[in-house]
């Protein structure tokens, strides 16, 4: 069965502290219907990180399956880039 379906955002790690789940805050600009402004909204994902190799601050694409947990919906698909570490 094919996934081509499935819906997927790119968005950075802001947390992993859970077991094999990571935290991705998502940023989306809508334009305003009044003033015409665009306005970013920020939402924040459960994503499934299996093998827990995402760090905070990547850059990471994610798609949708099916409910792994209460609010676990989406699944890591890929590592776009990795956070410049601080030394």
């Amino acid at each position: 069965m094919q996934r081509n379906f499935r819906k997927t955002f790119v968005g950075k790690v802001v947390s992993d502290k859970m077991d094999k789940t990571i935290t991705v805050i998502v940023d989306i600009y809508k334009k305003d219907p009044l003033y015409g402004k665009r306005v970013k909204q920020s939402k924040k994902f459960h994503v499934h990180d299996e093998n827990q190799e995402a760090k905070p601050g990547d850059l990471v694409n994610f798609m949708e399956t099916r409910p792994l947990s209460k609010t676990k919906r989406f699944r890591l698909f890929k590592i776009l880039s990795h956070a410049k570490s601080a030394k």
